[in-house]
């Protein structure tokens, strides 16, 4: 039997980092060669500098966002790439103080702090590995975030990989004499992406295993000094954001008795990022000689990994290993292995169960010593998910309700949870009214937040059901931009332009708006065929996610 082929985009992307990897050796030019430093001579700003070197010479910060985009528009698509609102937030409030904390040290500079994405996303894949992609974008597997005991071990490698981003390791990877090559080879990544996805799986072996040499010879390259750099600058990243230093050595000793007991190909983390006994000692010698206070497994973060395995899980038979219950004295234990049951009966379908779990976990949070409101709001989150998935959107109604400030916009996950509900509520009732302030809440939320895909899709529906035909036709077509689906947006902005002939009043502002957004998209378009052919670079940073 042949073997199903490796998932896609994640082998697009390993392939195609290895070439760039290869093509300057992943070695910072001679000029800029540092000697090893004490752990005590690390300064709090370890950036080379730019003058007269590759960082701003071989790849431009503008260059170097447009490749993650061009890489991240073809990742959305995939089956994949995950976006769950309540474990996406939880990474983002691990992520956002290393990133503020990397501002305070000169880390980002002014040149890539509103150039740069500064974004982490999730991975639906059981393995253990993180990684960072050109211009800001930090990606996470499941399978990382369910073998961290606690929110500093998650924090130290979002720091490390967050560091190989503000180093500049792509941009100084590339030899100048390189440079006009760049934008080819996002096109080559485009290519093989294209034929991987293909009915044809020999055609994509064959463009992807051309490739091959390139990323043996990468590994056998691979410079140490860029992992040690990443590991000092990101260890200055992680205490001064608050986390515990001690956190780094141990979740590098953590991966190496894990990967001593099974090391079954489930780390691809420690093929990429080489661990050696050199950098445990580093590390763990950089927290004796700063100590500070130990990391703590707080409640949401062990409900986030509980979380995590659950949706990593694939097919019945993990599911129903996962809805056992905890055999811990320990109250945080019992109450996450609860939640871990809560998710795992809803997606076995079994809506009472999930429920009967759900509440047992939130009795539980609420009665403990010490209490978290943060993991209380995620055990309501979690009670309303998994009525809704049961059919029963007034009991999802009740416990959302019962959410502190559930009325603030800016909470995406509550937010979306309404929006949901509210349809669900609609379709069963014939009353639309509530969708209007549904409806209004997401377009407020969208106004900051323009690539919020779910959001977008769930707005096209609630204007579908309120009789907004060209609103929802433009929300669909919004949808598909997110995504990098532009035929797709495109189709969908000329099925409103059609809808629209005659249009006048309010109908009539709305057509004039599809009619520039349609011009707008076809210009992208033809702008990504031109720079795919090498003919020209067109539009500015984040003009593929706006």
């Amino acid at each position: 039997m042949t073997p199903a082929p490796q998932p896609l985009w994640r082998r697009v992307i390993t392939v195609g980092l290895a070439l760039l990897m290869t093509l300057g050796g992943w070695q910072r030019p001679a000029q800029a060669q540092m000697p090893p430093q004490a752990p005590s001579q690390v300064p709090s700003q370890v950036r080379l500098p730019s003058l007269g070197e590759s960082a701003s010479q071989d790849l431009s910060v503008s260059d170097e966002r447009r490749l993650g985009d061009q890489i991240m528009n073809e990742a959305r698509r995939d089956p994949e790439y995950l976006d769950d609102p309540v474990l996406l937030e939880y990474l983002q409030s691990v992520f956002q103080p290393l990133v503020k904390a990397a501002r305070t040290l000169g880390n980002i500079d002014a040149d890539t702090d509103h150039v740069f994405a500064w974004q982490p996303f999730l991975v639906k894949d059981p393995s253990v590995n993180a990684f960072a992609l050109p211009g800001g974008y930090i990606g996470v597997h499941l399978g990382m975030i369910a073998i961290t005991d606690n929110a500093d071990e998650l924090a130290s490698v979002l720091a490390h990989e967050l560091s190989h981003v503000t180093q500049r390791h792509i941009a100084r990877s590339i030899a100048p004499q390189q440079h006009a090559s760049m934008m080819a080879i996002a096109a080559m990544l485009l290519g093989i992406i294209a034929a991987s996805r293909s009915s044809n799986y020999d055609v994509a072996n064959a463009a992807i295993m051309g490739g091959q040499g390139a990323a043996i010879q990468s590994q056998l390259n691979y410079s140490r000094g860029v992992e040690h750099e990443a590991d000092r600058v990101g260890y200055a990243v992680l205490t001064a954001a608050g986390y515990a230093p001690s956190s780094m050595a141990d979740m590098f000793e953590h991966l190496e008795q894990a990967t001593r007991l099974n090391d079954s190909g489930g780390f691809p983390y420690l093929r990429t990022h080489p661990l050696t006994t050199e950098r445990i000692a580093e590390a763990r010698n950089r927290a004796l000689l700063h100590p500070g206070p130990p990391p703590v497994a707080t409640l949401m973060h062990l409900l986030m990994r509980a979380r995590a395995r659950v949706l990593m899980a694939g097919g019945e038979q993990a599911l129903q290993r996962l809805a056992g219950g905890s055999t811990s004295p320990r109250r945080t234990d019992q109450v996450a292995a609860l939640y871990r049951t809560a998710l795992a009966r809803s997606a076995l379908h079994d809506g009472a169960a999930a429920d009967r779990a759900a509440a047992q976990a939130l009795a539980l949070a609420e009665t403990a010593p010490v209490r978290e409101p943060r993991a209380e709001r995620a055990l309501l989150e979690l009670e309303a998910e998994v009525r809704l998935a049961a059919a029963n959107p007034a009991g999802a109604m009740q416990a959302l309700d019962q959410i502190p400030g559930a009325a603030d916009t800016r909470d995406r996950p509550v937010l979306l949870l309404r929006a949901q509900t509210e349809l669900a509520l609609a379709r069963r009732s014939g009353d639309v009214a509530a969708l209007r302030d549904s409806a209004s809440a997401l377009e407020v939320w969208l106004a900051d937040h323009p690539d919020d895909a779910i959001a977008w899709d769930l707005v096209a529906q609630s204007d579908a059901a309120l009789g907004f035909k060209l609103r929802a036709l433009r929300a669909e077509a919004e949808h598909h931009a997110v995504l990098g689906d532009l035929p797709g947006a495109i189709d969908r902005l000329r099925a409103a332009q059609a809808a629209a002939r005659g249009a006048q009043g309010q109908d009539f502002i709305e057509a004039s708006v599809i009619d520039t957004r349609l011009r707008q998209l076809m210009a992208r378009r033809r702008a990504r065929e031109l720079e795919a052919r090498g003919e020209g670079r067109g539009g500015k940073p984040g003009d593929e996610l706006h």
